[in-house]
Order: structure tokens, then C-alpha cells, then sequence
């Protein structure tokens, strides 16, 4: 489903340049659950940018589903994320005047879905993470793994074929953390790929496979003590 190729990605800054990625060739399977680790500034939430075509390498090669996309123009990468990726953050980025199913049935708004199609599919959605009894309440009146798991149900309302989750835990207290991450794991368990940045060795075992990063390159996971 995806592969990079060689991929590097600096910034100019001053007369040098930053290499916030170096070399990274990976590929991720469908149906995989991955966890991207490591310390602050390793280069985590740059590789999940360009995994989610937010942002372009500034060498080598990235194919989703076959396509090369590095080089896509704006409207086809615009596109590829709408319909085919799902993004989680850490801070849930919902729209604070709008209800549960007012925010899910954004990306569809923006799509063009017809009125009663948005409402049928974001009450499956929020269905799908336990959340179908507070459709009508706002985010601040919603607890913080509510508000996670209505960004959850926000992010796969189009069915995308891949889910990037940057840090979806962080900003939850352990107890939503872990109601959080099993809805998650539920999805992946259906087919739906899962990839997951984190700086918690905890929250990383619970995937498939760990990748390490390190000052932007993919590193050997540390020994064990």
C-alpha cells in the first residue's frame, strides 16, 4: 500500500540546511498496524506529513496504492487525502460551535455527499465508536476521549484505506487512552491500516510492528537494560 523509496525531506535555514528525514525507505502492507517512535524531533510527524500528503519529499520516491504522489499536482494530492487517508491528532481539531455529527459530517460536506447520505453515514460512525447518544452535544460538553473518538469517527466517515494517528493518545488521560487506542485496534482488526506515531515505548507495543526513528533516519530499536 505504501512504499518510500530513498526519501529525504531539509529545510533551508540560514546558509545550511535541516535533514528532518534521511533515507527512509519503508513500506507498510494493507491491513498493517504500525508504530513510529522515537525521541522529540526525530522526524516522526515529518514522515507521517509526507505519508499523508501533507507535505513532499524533497528527494526519492513515494507510491500509495501503486501511485507514485510525490509529484502529484495540488488538486489530485487534495484529493488522495479526502478519500483515501484519515488523520487523528492530538488535539482533536473539532470545530467547537458544531455538534458530534456536525463535525464528523464535515469531510462529507466538503465532498459534496447530499444532505441525508452525511447524516445517515456520521451516525455510523459515530456509532462505530460508541458515541451514536452524544451526536447532539458539542465538544465542550463532551469528555476528552469522547472528543478523541469523535475525531476518530471524523477521520474514517469516507472510508479511507489508511489511518495516521499523530500522538492520539497525548493529550488523554490513561483510562481514555486505552478506550481510545481499542477503538483504534478495532478498526485495524476489520482492515483498515493503521499507523501511529508515538514517544511512548507502551502505546508502540501494542502494534504489529515498531519502527525506530532517530534524527531523521530509521535506527535499530535500543537494547534492552
Amino acid at each position: 500500500m505504501i512504499q518510500l523509496e530513498g526519501v529525504w525531506r531539509t529545510y533551508p535555514m540560514g546558509e545550511g540546511v535541516v535533514h528532518a528525514l534521511r533515507d527512509i525507505s519503508l513500506g507498510i502492507a494493507p491491513g498493517e498496524h504500525v508504530a513510529l517512535i522515537g525521541p522529540s524531533g526525530s522526524g516522526k510527524s515529518t514522515l507521517l506529513h509526507i505519508l499523508g500528503c501533507l507535505d513532499r519529499p524533497t528527494r526519492g520516491r513515494y507510491r500509495f496504492e501503486g501511485r507514485e504522489v510525490g509529484a502529484l499536482p495540488d488538486g489530485e494530492r487534495s484529493l488522495l487525502r479526502r478519500n483515501r487517508i484519515g488523520f487523528v491528532f492530538q488535539f482533536f481539531h473539532l470545530l467547537p460551535r458544531l455538534t458530534a455529527q456536525g463535525n464528523v459530517e464535515l469531510p462529507m460536506l466538503f465532498g459534496g455527499v447530499p444532505r441525508e447520505e452525511r447524516k445517515a453515514r456520521a451516525a455510523r460512525a459515530l456509532a462505530s465508536v460508541g458515541l451514536l447518544a452524544r451526536a447532539g452535544h458539542r465538544p465542550d460538553q463532551l469528555s476528552g476521549g469522547e472528543r478523541q473518538r469523535t475525531a476518530i469517527a471524523r477521520a474514517v466517515v469516507m472510508d479511507p484505506a489508511v489511518l495516521l494517528a499523530d500522538e492520539p493518545t497525548g493529550n488523554l488521560d490513561r483510562a481514555s487512552a486505552q478506550e481510545v487506542m481499542g477503538v483504534l485496534e478495532a478498526m485495524n482488526r476489520q482492515g483498515l491500516t493503521l499507523v501511529v506515531v508515538t514517544h511512548d515505548p507502551v502505546l508502540a507495543g501494542r502494534a504489529k510492528r515498531v519502527v525506530h526513528l532517530s534524527d531523521g533516519a530509521l535506527a535499530d530499536p535500543p537494547a534492552e537494560a
